[in-house]
This record gives structure tokens, sequence and C-alpha cells, in this order.
């Protein structure tokens, strides 16, 4: 993976070993109805994460459509777009050592019936679309998102 010199990626190897990664996280609307942001926010950190850059959006489907584009036709597309678009997320800009496969492990499994106990997903999630957060699944996919959401 290429290293860029932005002020928000970066990627550092040594001894083959990634020392810092960075990835996207959205808390989603039914998180933020729920005022749960402080928490989810504070397991990040909990977990040795860092909050590099955060905002708040009610994000429309034009932002909706660059984030999900793999989804564009699929069955369930328009109700998440309709979701995503209710109410206002935040964009969180996470970074840490192995920041994606982390961010992946506090947010639990997609479906919160079969997340792990005390993740996210578990404790807060209600079915698959209200799951509170969205997290990177890969390195390459954190870059591409970050880029989408912080420029």
């Amino acid at each position: 993976m290429k290293c860029l010199e932005s002020s928000y990626w970066v990627n550092y190897k040594e001894k083959g070993e990634t020392i810092m990664e960075k990835t996207l996280v959205l808390i989603k609307p039914d998180a933020v109805e729920k005022k749960l942001v402080g928490r989810i926010l504070g397991m990040y950190e909990e977990n040795g994460l860092v909050i590099e850059n955060i905002y708040m959006k009610h994000v429309d489907e034009t932002l909706l459509s660059k984030h999900y584009e793999e989804h564009i036709g699929r069955d369930f597309y328009p109700s998440l777009v309709e979701f995503m678009s209710s109410a206002p997320i935040f964009a969180v800009l996470v970074s840490g050592k192995r920041a994606v496969e982390k961010v992946r492990h506090i947010n639990g499994a997609t479906n919160p019936k079969n997340a792990s106990p005390n993740t996210i997903r578990a404790l807060f999630g209600t079915d698959v679309q209200r799951n509170c957060v969205h997290g990177s699944a890969s390195v390459e996919e954190a870059e591409r998102e970050v880029t989408i959401w912080f420029g």
C-alpha cells in the first residue's frame, strides 16, 4: 500500500509490521439519536486508539453514493440511504496501531445478534442496519473512505 503524505493518512511500516493506521468510523443516526456518541468514542479511546478528527453532518445521497458505491443496485440500498440520511451522523478519523482491525473488533459483527459481548453492536445495535457504527473493512477501504469523508 502506498504511503500518502496528507495529514489524514499515515501508514508507516517498521520491520514489516504496521505501526500506525488511520481508519474511518461512522457513528450512525441510531446511535446519535440514542445519545451514545460519547460512550462509543470512549470505547475506541479505551482500546488505545486516537480520535484524529471528528465532525457531525446530515449527509445526503450524493455523499452516501460515493461511500456505498459497491451496494448501488442491491435491494437494501434505498433503505440504507434513507436510514443514513435520516438524521445527523458523526464521521470520525481514528488512528492507532492496527486501527482497522481494532475498530472492527470493537464494533463487533454487523448483525448485533452475532456480535461478541461488550462490542458496540452487541451492546447498542438492534439490527443489521441499525447497528450504531460503520468501520472500514480493510486498510485499502479505509484509505478510500477517509478520502471521501475527510478530503
